[in-house]
């Protein structure tokens, strides 16, 4: 007698999620040969110093498991560093053992926060156009996610929509600076403006600063750690990955507050429960050398400035790029294509990727624009322009 096997049905928990644009378009890039300037991540190496601290770590037997919340060398080397930006500027002093948590990751510390204190029915306002992570998160916490539009064109906060969208089932907003997809970096009156509102509330705050070492003058980070009455209620989130260019490394961190802290820290320990040791230890010798942060400005900067001055020769608007490591044009006189549609023909007919900016909206929104990354090699950016100056 036989059976038949079969895998059980599943019912999604995400309904409305496929394969990232991210994937399509770095797929289609490598099936066509195109320079890859649609994915954000860096096509050089990082400091050779970086891989021997990890390589002497490894070397040194440090490769079980490490405490929960994270080694405590690195620990303490974030909670000084940002005490050394940002406390100059009446800051938030946060302690390492309570308030600082080493993650897998921007993204998991974001999904982490999210889930430690967003319940089925709460709702969370995300600002788009946004990292695509954010909504999915919200999903499968059982949050409402409500959507607040940057303003189109300038890409700056609408703080009068922000406060209409506040009511008493807001949990929490996640925002963005300096942001990816529109390289806007918010400024201080913004971050005050966004502290008056939420003074009287008790929202929460997840604040993605993962490009804070990308901003580029006269524009200055402004994190949240900055303004008290929003660092007591923020997760404030950073990568190692972005400013080490190291993305594949997936080791980020999260400030917070002791009591928030300490409820991240019982998803955390119950996800991944803690992060890659050796890479914990050689991050912490790394950073005690401050130069390669605070120099990344200048770094970036130098390769925006030679990827515009290249893209200024084109029919594309170039729009301002205050941080981050993305460029935005205004395609409107190079082509009548949707922006998706666009960024195939541009990868197939003219060998360079980019993405649509109406991927990072729910509603596929398309005002024209497409984002290029331009952390890569000289020669690479270099390539890239060569054939978009056919347009």
């Amino acid at each position: 007698m036989s059976t038949t096997v079969r895998t059980p049905l599943v019912q999604t928990k995400l309904p409305t999620v496929g394969t990232t644009i991210f994937t399509v378009m770095s797929g289609l890039a490598a099936a066509r040969g195109a320079v890859n300037l649609g994915q954000g991540f860096p096509d050089f190496d990082c400091d050779p110093r970086l891989v021997q601290a990890v390589t002497d770590a490894m070397a040194r037997g440090l490769n079980q498991y490490p405490p929960m919340p994270g080694v405590p060398l690195l620990r303490e080397a974030v909670a000084a560093k940002i005490r050394a930006l940002h406390g100059p500027h009446n800051g938030r002093d946060y302690d390492a053992a309570s308030e600082i948590t080493v993650t897998a990751g921007a993204t998991q510390a974001i999904i982490t926060a999210i889930l430690a204190v967003v319940h089925p029915g709460d709702e969370v306002i995300v600002l788009e156009p946004c990292y695509d992570s954010y909504v999915p998160n919200i999903e499968l916490a059982g949050g409402t996610v409500v959507r607040v539009p940057l303003t189109p064109g300038t890409f700056r906060p609408d703080f009068d929509r922000i406060a209409a969208a506040i009511n008493a089932k807001t949990r929490a907003i996640l925002i963005n600076s300096p942001h990816n997809p529109s390289a806007t970096v918010w400024t201080r009156d913004d971050m005050l403006k966004l502290q008056e509102i939420l003074a009287p509330t008790d929202v929460l705050l997840i604040s993605d600063e993962v490009y804070e070492h990308m901003v580029y003058a006269p524009a200055e980070h402004q994190s949240v750690a900055r303004f008290p009455g929003l660092a007591a209620r923020a997760f404030i989130i950073s990568s190692f990955g972005k400013t080490y260019h190291v993305t594949g490394w997936k080791v980020g961190t999260v400030a917070a507050p002791a009591p928030l802290t300490a409820e991240f820290r019982k998803v955390h320990q119950f996800t991944v429960f803690t992060v890659n040791t050796p890479m914990q230890y050689g991050l912490a010798a790394y950073m005690a050398d401050p130069r390669p942060y605070l120099e990344l400005p200048a770094f970036y900067q130098r390769k925006r400035d030679l990827f515009r001055e290249g893209l200024a020769r084109t029919r594309f608007k170039l729009l301002p790029s205050e941080g981050s490591y993305f460029q935005c044009v205004d395609i409107s006189a190079v082509s009548d294509l949707n922006e998706a549609e666009f960024c195939k023909w541009l990868t197939t007919e003219i060998g360079v990727a980019a993405i649509p900016l109406s991927a990072f909206y729910g509603d596929g929104f398309d005002q024209g624009v497409v984002r290029f990354c331009f952390a890569k090699k000289d020669e690479t950016l270099n390539l890239a322009l060569e054939r978009l100056a056919k347009l």
